[in-house]
């Protein structure tokens, strides 16, 4: 492995940088642009049990330094990404992929992690318990300390693969969050999802988006991320992944200083479809002008100076 490799819950991979979950498809959309292997890993397209449409449109908003999106977790269902979108990957990317994992109740999460895990190509799962763009399930068992353990345990009682908790930012304590899912057996935790939010049309005096409320990312979040981040490091001993507003090799780096293991990069692909290269291709330059040998020696490194 070279420099810029890094552990993520006992597995190596070969670069810190990793597309985020609704950014990224289900990886060969990307291929066609660039050779995806480059990157540490990505992780996938949300998958719920069964195929889901999503929001009605308009589901999506620009705002200043940002994005909302109430997309609403269209997938075509676990059973079909095992079948179809699986193998067209194997094609294309050679290395674990990351399967984000969503669901409407703890035994949704249950089966779609229990079929997920099962598969040769999914390196770790990524139970998603903090998308705000759903109703009657994602973010509200994000949204509590008991109700996100209890779906951790359950899903480490079927799977034999890392789990990494995602974590939404729509709460008090996020820390406590994150303790309550180490307790429960989760190897990892990534945050943050994106933030509550919504636009007005101010000709029409209604909400732009149909589902009224959305998901704010993009480099507006990115001092919010990076304070969780920081703060999940010191409540917990497993790996975090930083995401948040990533769009540049020097986030990337703040990202690890704070304590990031790895970190995914999210709505700046949708602005950049070639930014994950970039960032990746800017890293080392970066690193020779700051004094920095290999990624994962400064993870967490702010936290000592």
């Amino acid at each position: 492995m070279g420099r810029l490799s890094t552990d993520l819950c006992g597995i190596e991979i070969d670069s810190p940088i990793i597309p985020a979950s609704g950014t990224f498809g289900y990886g060969y959309e990307y291929a066609e642009l660039y050779d995806i292997n480059i990157l540490g890993t990505f992780s996938f397209k949300g998958t719920t049990k069964e195929p889901r449409f999503g929001n009605p449109t308009p589901r999506i908003a620009e705002t200043p330094s940002g994005m909302l999106n109430a997309v609403g977790l269209q997938n075509p269902g676990v059973d079909r990404v095992i079948s179809e979108e699986l193998p067209r990957l194997s094609k294309v990317f050679g290395k674990p992929v990351m399967a984000n994992v969503s669901g409407f109740s703890v035994d949704e999460y249950v089966e779609t992690c229990a079929k997920l895990d099962s598969q040769e190509q999914v390196g770790w799962l990524e139970v998603n318990i903090s998308c705000p763009n759903v109703h009657g399930g994602g973010m509200s068992f994000g949204t509590s300390a008991d109700s996100a353990a209890e779906v951790t345990r359950e899903v480490k009682k079927v799977t034999s693969k890392p789990v990494i908790m995602k974590l939404s930012p729509n709460v008090t304590d996020i820390a406590a969050i994150a303790r309550a899912c180490e307790e429960a057996g989760a190897d990892g935790v990534s945050l943050i999802n994106t933030l509550m939010g919504m636009r007005l049309d101010i000709r029409r005096r209604k909400p732009i988006l149909a589902n009224r409320t959305g998901g704010l990312s993009g480099p507006a979040v990115f001092p919010v991320a990076l304070r969780m981040v920081w703060d999940v490091y010191k409540a917990v001993s497993i790996p975090v992944v930083g995401m948040g507003g990533v769009s540049s090799a020097e986030d990337v780096i703040e990202m690890m200083l704070a304590g990031a293991a790895a970190v995914e990069i999210g709505s700046a692909n949708l602005t950049d479809p070639y930014i994950c290269r970039k960032i990746t291709e800017d890293l080392p330059e970066l690193m020779d002008s700051l004094g920095i040998e290999n990624i994962k020696d400064i993870i967490g490194g702010a936290h000592n100076g």
